[in-house]
This record gives structure tokens, C-alpha cells and sequence, in this order.
């Protein structure tokens, strides 16, 4: 195997672990913050509409990370500029 072709496998190896961790991060605090939501909801039911509302945007903004990462996984796996070298 060639060097350029470990590079590739290197940076796919990598991307695959990097999807990994950076979706388990994400997971963990969407876990936390509904939990958190639910026993908030059960000491004060009167305010449901402020804690929804305030967990549904956190959930959103922890779902952007998880977003990015993908995002930035797909550049780094679709845009390697060693994969020129390797098709030819």
C-alpha cells in the first residue's frame, strides 16, 4: 500500500471516530437536559410553557453541534485533496 493510500485510510479512520465522539457528546447532554426538563416539570407543573420552551431550544442548539460535526466530517471525507492523487 502506497503512502498517499494510508494518508486516505488514516483520514477515514479518523472521520469515522471523530462522527462517533461527536455524536455521543451531543447525546449525552440531550439525555441530561430532558431529564433535567422532566424534574423540573414534576417540582413546578404550573410552568410548562417556560421550561418547553426553554428545553426545546437548548435541544436545538445541542443538535446544531452534532450538525456541524457531520458537516465538517463530510468536508474532511469528500474534499481530502489526497484522494486526487489516489483515483489517478
Amino acid at each position: 500500500m502506497s503512502d498517499i493510500a494510508l494518508i486516505v485510510l488514516g483520514s477515514s479512520v479518523a472521520a469515522i471516530i471523530g462522527i462517533a465522539l461527536g455524536v455521543i457528546g451531543p447525546a449525552l447532554a440531550m439525555g441530561k437536559a430532558i431529564g433535567s426538563a422532566l424534574e423540573a416539570l414534576s417540582r413546578q407543573p404550573e410552568s410548562e410553557q417556560s421550561i418547553m420552551r426553554t428545553l426545546f431550544i437548548g435541544l436545538a442548539m445541542i443538535e446544531s453541534l452534532a450538525i456541524y460535526c457531520l458537516v465538517i466530517i463530510l468536508i474532511v471525507l469528500f474534499r481530502n485533496p489526497l484522494l486526487e492523487y489516489v483515483l489517478k
